[in-house]
């Protein structure tokens, strides 16, 4: 039998026979030529480009800054060789523009709306600027319009009306353009299923058309600056982004979409009342963020999602009552993978529902009113990752069957009423990053396993009643980026590899029962103690100094990141502990130190004449010691520094005018032998002439006066209220309190 295949190029035809029923031989010499025809036809689809669309290109090009040389290919007649460009087969017209990621900054040449054949045009992440081109209205039949994170500016040209069989637009991260939302955007076309505008600067209310535009799948319009009473939207939607806005008003039912809405964020605006249990019909819903709104009220008991919920965030509300026995269904492949219900004011004990949801990966239930214990069954959720029950009330031990947490990379419990010790079984948390039980009343030691945790970047035992002396085995935290064990009953000598941490950004043993010397070890070893860069400006500092630990659970298709951020000087906490000795050389020469306190100790010696080396310190206090010597005059080239604290030692010699310390007002009281010059007119003591700035700034020109009256009262009144508020704890602590670095 013999059949004929026929292959069609753009302007030709070939045949040829084909035989079925022969020997394998003929069938492969068949094959061989099919193949071969197949070539010749690709090869005669490479059509030349079509002229004036070439030259629309060239003269886009032009005004183009191409410093990765993206555009260098565009070159010669083949369409195909030319980056970012498709063309239609037989006439050669350009079809689809995709220049995505490609650095490209400019503006664009009106020559460029000259392609009337395009149906795709993506410039997305790009730093292309000036207004959208009016003439964009000309691509008549462009289905896809994506100029995301760019640098537009301006209103949505009226013209884009007339793109009629536009099915996505995308102007997203445009931070420049804005005004008001047009009201043709929900009618112009029948045919629009995307609609990303989110990051940028529209006001005003939403159209009314865009509630009822039936192809609509994919709805964002996420922060910007958009008011007015949220409605319900008309069709069914597959993605509704309307976050961080001014929107008020009751949260609708959203009916409409009961079938389909599968993400719904209105996260970050002004809704108010309480949560229908109508949200819960949306039985394909995966993601519900309703956080950072003014939703108040108990949860109904029949607000329960369906098993297909996979992240439920409504933190930051005002939500009351007890914790809802049930959420959501679950099932053994799909179930609620993240839990926020932070920040709000449930109260109660957790209940055992919550504990049944066995696909959590992160349980979030701070800042609330909870009480009772910690359910032991939070051990058969054997997928968490992150548990968050800090700012409660919750009483009672950690309990032991939390180590079938095995996957726990965060365990934050801090500011609760949980008493008992730390028992040495948490060893089995091996993946365990952050550890934060501060402010509770946990007592005991360190368990010598808990080193064991080798993963360990966070740890705040703070606030405890926690004693001891500090075992070496903990120096396995290799990782360790934040190690408070402030106010404790720790005791015993500092131990020499306390320093000896390579990734320590912050330790703070202050208010504890150390003694002994500082230990003169190895500085060198942090990577953020010796890494300072003197030129940085105190808000780059601070940026550069935020400690971050991410934690990222899989949602669905995608990755969604939690941080543990600690907002945290780079810095060294020693203060109100019973140290003696001199201050280490190679401490105060630490060249990315921001923060050093070494308060309320017995330290003596000079203070070491190596500060300027640290630039940037921005707080320094080595007040409430017994210091000697003169101040280093390497002090006033910190630039950076915004606190000192010398007061209460013994230190002694002029303090020159010229160093500029009325900066510091107070900083030098109480040291009887130390003058402060002023006024270029000799020095006083500093018991009184170091409480007042202004002093130091000139504005007491005339000097003292020298009335009897005036001396008494400066003497009684300034030197005891100096020494009040200087030399006592409680003022201490008031007034250092902002820089106390909390996690």
């Amino acid at each position: 039998m013999e059949e004929r295949v026929i292959i069609f190029s753009n302007k030709s035809s070939v045949s040829f026979p084909f035989r079925t029923g022969t020997n394998p031989n003929s069938l492969i010499f068949q094959l061989i030529l099919l193949l071969l025809c197949s070539t010749v036809v690709m090869i005669s689809t490479e059509v030349d480009f079509h002229t004036e669309d070439r030259d629309s290109l060239l003269k886009f090009r032009s005004w183009m800054n191409d410093p990765k040389q993206s555009l260098a290919s565009w070159i010669g007649s083949k369409c195909t060789n030319w980056t970012g460009i498709t063309c239609e087969n037989r006439t050669g017209r350009v079809i689809r523009v995709e220049l995505s990621y490609l650095n490209l900054s400019g503006p664009i040449h009106p020559s460029f709306c000259n392609l009337p054949m395009l149906e795709s045009l993506i410039l997305s992440y790009n730093n292309l600027s000036g207004s959208i081109p009016p003439c964009f209205g000309q691509f008549q039949t462009v289905k896809t319009l994506d100029l995301r994170k760019n640098r537009f500016r301006g209103a949505i040209p009226k013209e884009l009306s007339s793109l009629r069989s536009l099915q996505e637009l995308s102007l997203a991260e445009n931070f420049g353009i804005g005004g008001l939302i047009p009201e043709w955007i929900g009618d112009f076309s029948t045919d629009l299923q995307k609609l990303d505008l989110g990051s940028n600067s529209f006001f005003g209310e939403i159209p009314e058309s865009l509630f009822y535009l039936q192809s609509l799948k994919h709805v964002d319009l996420s922060k910007n600056l958009l008011r007015g009473i949220l409605q319900d939207f008309n069709q069914s939607l597959l993605f509704l982004d309307l976050s961080s806005n001014n929107l008020s008003g009751t949260l609708p039912c959203f009916s409409a979409s009961i079938s389909s809405l599968s993400i719904l964020n209105i996260a970050n605006n002004s809704i108010f009342g309480g949560i229908p249990t109508c949200i819960s019909a949306l039985r394909a819903l995966t993601e519900l963020n309703l956080s950072f709104n003014s939703l108040s009220y108990e949860i109904s008991p029949r607000l329960v999602f369906s098993d297909q919920l996979l992240l439920l965030n409504l933190s930051y509300n005002s939500l009351s009552g007890p914790l809802p026995e049930k959420i959501a269904e679950t099932s053994e492949k799909s179930g609620l993978i993240l839990l926020d219900l932070s920040h709000n004011q449930f109260s109660g004990e957790i209940s055992q529902g919550i504990t049944e949801l066995r696909t959590l990966q992160g349980l979030l239930l701070s800042h609330n009113h909870l009480t009772g214990q910690i359910p032991s069954e939070i051990g058969n959720l054997t997928y968490l990752q992150a548990i968050d029950l800090s700012d409660n009330s919750m009483s009672g031990s950690i309990p032991l069957s939390i180590v079938g947490c095995f996957q726990l990379l965060e365990l934050r419990l801090s500011n609760n009423n949980l008493s008992g010790t730390l028992q040495p079984e948490l060893d089995a948390l091996d993946s365990l990053k952050i550890l934060d039980i501060s402010n509770n009343k946990v007592s005991g030691e360190i368990p010598l396993p808990l080193a064991g945790c080798k993963s360990l970047e966070i740890v705040d035992l703070s606030r405890n009643n926690l004693g001891g002396e500090l075992n070496d085995a903990i120096l396995k935290w290799s990782n360790l980026r934040f190690l408070s064990l402030a106010s404790n009953n720790f005791n015993g000598n500092l131990p020499d590899w306390i320093f000896s941490f390579e990734s320590i950004q912050f330790l703070d043993l202050s208010k504890n029962n150390f003694s002994g010397f500082i230990p003169d070890g190895n500085f060198n070893i942090s990577l953020s103690f010796n890494s300072g860069e003197f030129e940085t400006s105190l808000t780059e500092a601070m940026d550069a100094s935020s400690s971050r630990v991410e934690i990222w659970v899989s949602v669905g298709n995608r990755e969604l990141g939690m941080d543990y951020d600690l907002r945290s000087a780079v810095g060294i906490d020693l203060s109100d502990n019973s140290l003696r000795g001199e201050i280490p050389a190679g401490l105060i020469g630490l060249r990315g130190l921001e923060y050093l306190n070494l308060s309320y100790n017995f330290l003596v010696g000079q203070i070491p004449a190596s500060l300027e080396t640290m630039g940037n310190l921005r707080s320094l206090d080595l007040s409430h010691n017994s210091l000697s010597g003169q101040i280093p005059t390497s002090i006033s080239s910190l630039r950076g520094l915004n606190f000192l604290n010398l007061s209460c030692n013994s230190l002694s010699g002029v303090v020159p005018k010229r160093q500029r310390f009325w900066r510091f007002p107070g900083a030098f009281a109480g040291n009887p032998d130390l003058c402060v010059e002023y006024s270029g007119e000799g020095c006083q003591n500093s018991n009184f002439q170091g409480v007042s700035g202004k002093v130091f700034e000139g504005e007491k020109e005339e000097g003292f006066i020298s009335t009897w009256a005036f001396v008494i009262s400066s003497l009684v009144s300034c030197y005891v209220s100096v020494v009040a508020l200087f030399c006592s704890s409680s003022a201490r602590n008031y007034i250092l309190r902002p820089l106390k670095v909390e996690p």
